[in-house]
């Protein structure tokens, strides 16, 4: 059945699912390792990567904690950041699947996940990259905080490692080829700079909210 279900889509665009995957799980060594160098109990990263699933909102939450912030403010800021999803769940409202299926769907929603189901040419291609890179993250990314809280311990400073640079390097990849839209180009550059103005200015997690701003820009 899942041989099947996979052969729909090509080789290339599986290999490219299998390795973000990989990347993320390095993403989540880096997670591990930090939070443990910073005196959270191993179940705090794990809990998070199992069922909050969201590798940026987790660096967050654990950032702003360990540098003496409110958990309440710290889960609010993660809340901002993950504010994201709500159109990502318009996007893919078709590839989560229905009834019972469609809680671990929508769990399993992420970055990565909702890249490679959008860029898919078909219906049935589009459905089969989500679920296949959603689960992948799902299963590497909890993962890869086990095998970093062992690497937290054995590391003085394993932030200097600078593996968290990974996560957005993935995601810009991704969305590269998208590029070549001019109309798309302008959008992401016009969010980008207005996230950036407003870094300065706005909590933690507003900037990201602020980028959606992008979609209104028009090419002349």
């Amino acid at each position: 059945m899942l041989k099947h279900s996979l052969s729909c889509l090509k080789a290339d665009t599986i290999k490219a699912i299998i390795l973000v995957c990989v990347a993320v799980g390095v993403v989540g060594v880096s997670y591990g390792s930090l939070a443990m160098s910073w005196g959270f109990p191993l179940w705090v990263p794990l809990a998070l990567s199992t069922l909050v699933l969201a590798g940026a909102s987790e660096f967050m939450f654990i950032g702003i904690i360990a540098s003496g912030g409110n958990p309440l403010a710290a889960a609010a800021a993660g809340l901002l950041v993950n504010a994201r999803h709500i159109p990502f769940g318009v996007a893919v409202r078709d590839l989560v699947g229905k009834r019972a299926a469609s809680l671990l769907g929508c769990h399993i929603m992420n970055d990565e996940s909702v890249v490679f189901g959008m860029s898919q040419p078909t219906p049935e291609q589009r459905k089969v990259a989500y679920w296949l890179c959603g689960s992948g993250v799902a299963i590497l990314w909890p993962l890869g905080v086990l095998l970093g809280s062992g690497v937290g311990k054995l590391l003085p400073s394993p932030e200097t490692i600078g593996l968290d640079a990974v996560f957005p390097a993935i995601l810009l990849a991704l969305v590269i080829p998208a590029f070549k839209n001019r109309t798309t180009l302008i959008r992401a550059m016009t969010g980008a700079v207005v996230s950036l103005a407003s870094v300065p200015f706005t909590p933690a997690g507003v900037p990201v909210l602020l980028s959606l701003l992008g979609i209104f820009a028009r090419k002349k």
